[in-house]
């Protein structure tokens, strides 16, 4: 049904009417992401090296100029769930929240190992506003 294999860059093929953009921003930060931790999540493929999702990614690997990348291959899936999982693919991961005081005691442990919190995909301001703010010994109401 599905199967991971390493699949020539040069030979996946965008999916024509892929609704999702990507700003050259974005495409670096997945670029920096893929140089620093590896390419562990892998891009979904139709069978024919269609790309269902992934898209980023792959724009990211070309970046780097990777000439493979993992693929794993959902050729299963019929033209109808190939249309949905590449909609449902993005927008899903966009409906999850955040749990702050989790997420800024993770900074936190991040900027103690001296580690880039940018690799992150967020902003420095971003993380900063996790920090509640002292004045004289009491912290802001929010």
């Amino acid at each position: 049904m599905t199967a991971l294999k390493q699949i020539p860059t040069a030979q996946l093929i965008p999916y024509a009417n892929n609704s999702r953009t990507h700003s050259q921003e974005q495409i670096k930060q997945v670029a920096a992401s893929i140089k620093e931790f590896g390419f562990l999540n892998p891009v979904i493929t139709d069978g024919h090296n269609g790309i269902v999702a992934g898209h980023c990614r792959v724009m990211a690997a070309e970046l780097l100029g990777l000439e493979e990348i993992p693929c794993l291959e959902a050729s299963h899936l019929s033209e109808a769930q190939k249309k949905a999982y590449v909609i449902a693919d993005n927008k899903l991961a966009e409906n999850a929240g955040w749990d702050d005081e989790a997420l800024r005691i993770e900074f936190e442990a991040l900027k103690e190992l001296d580690f880039d919190l940018e690799l992150t995909g967020f902003e420095l301001g971003e993380i900063d506003a996790l920090t509640p703010t002292v004045v004289d010994g009491q912290t802001d109401e929010d």
